[in-house]
């Protein structure tokens, strides 16, 4: 099983996609993300939610 995230899903224009074998390997990388390309270093609650709720779970 893999988690996936498009950041355009929640940072419409970002073209940077992220694929993980745990949901939280994929929360590291999307912070990493977006402490680099958008500036965001403190996750809120709401962007928890607002990503969480785009994760795509592939089998």
């Amino acid at each position: 099983m893999k988690f996936q995230l498009a950041c355009g899903d929640v940072m419409p224009g970002c073209p940077t996609s992220f694929s993980a074998a745990s949901q939280e390997q994929l929360f590291t990388e999307v912070a990493s993300h977006a402490a680099a390309e958008h500036g965001i270093t403190d996750v809120t609650p709401e962007i928890a939610e607002a990503v969480t709720a785009k994760i795509r779970v592939v089998e």
